[in-house]
């Protein structure tokens, strides 16, 4: 399963992308508001930091804004994924953009069906939002599972990018039923990190380390 980060805090990106475990960059335009950075400036620095996708957000919700906005965006960098919501015109742009061979990442996804119309569309990436499921009273690993049944019951290649993810429960659950990639917060990356044996392994080992007297 790939790794992408949700975030556009470029120090958090270089750092995450030195262990090698970062395979792309999601942003939205919460995350840019967030970081308080000029958009097409941090996402060029985003796309220099990472050799994989970066999912840059259009804005407009009519399909010609759309283009034009997509039209920019494309222009940074050849890791540049566009972002579009999984709306009517979202979809007729995600068709269009793609069959010009550009990447395009549908977000916003709730529901099987969209996700179905999305990989019909052509998209790269679709995006269910579990967290958010979860938030509202529904399952969202259920909804993980039911688009990888369909998406391999008819040989999609859109591939399944789970979105916000809350806890790292969220990435085990992903990688069990299959999903493509998930794309979290940094805290989370980190979180996938930590055990409690683990910890407590490397404390006992420094102990007794100490007790010898020694030095490498």
């Amino acid at each position: 399963m790939k790794f992408f980060v949700d975030t556009a805090d470029t120090k958090e990106i270089a750092e995450l992308a030195e262990t090698g475990l970062l395979d792309g960059v999601t942003t939205n335009p919460s995350l840019v508001h967030k970081a308080g950075r000029d958009f097409m400036e941090v996402t060029k620095e985003i796309c220099d930091l990472v050799d994989g996708p970066v999912s840059a957000e259009v804005v407009a919700l009519d399909h010609e804004g759309m283009m034009r906005e997509a039209e920019v965006l494309r222009k940074i960098a050849d890791n540049v994924c566009i972002k579009v919501p999984l709306t009517m015109d979202g979809l007729k742009s995600c068709k269009k953009l793609t069959g010009d061979g550009t990447m395009v990442n549908v977000t916003l996804c709730f529901s099987a069906n969209q996700a179905l119309l999305a990989a019909k569309a052509g998209a790269t990436f679709v995006s269910p939002f579990v967290g958010r499921h979860d938030d509202n009273g529904f399952d969202g690993m259920q909804l993980i599972e039911d688009i990888r049944l369909i998406y391999d019951n008819y040989a999609f290649e859109t591939q399944v990018l789970v979105a916000s993810i809350r806890h790292p429960i969220h990435v085990l659950q992903s990688a069990k039923i299959g999903a493509d990639v998930a794309t979290m917060p940094p805290n989370v990356i980190r979180g996938l990190f930590k055990h409690v044996l683990t910890e407590k392994g490397i404390e006992g080992f420094l102990a007794d380390w100490a007790k010898t007297g020694q030095s490498i």
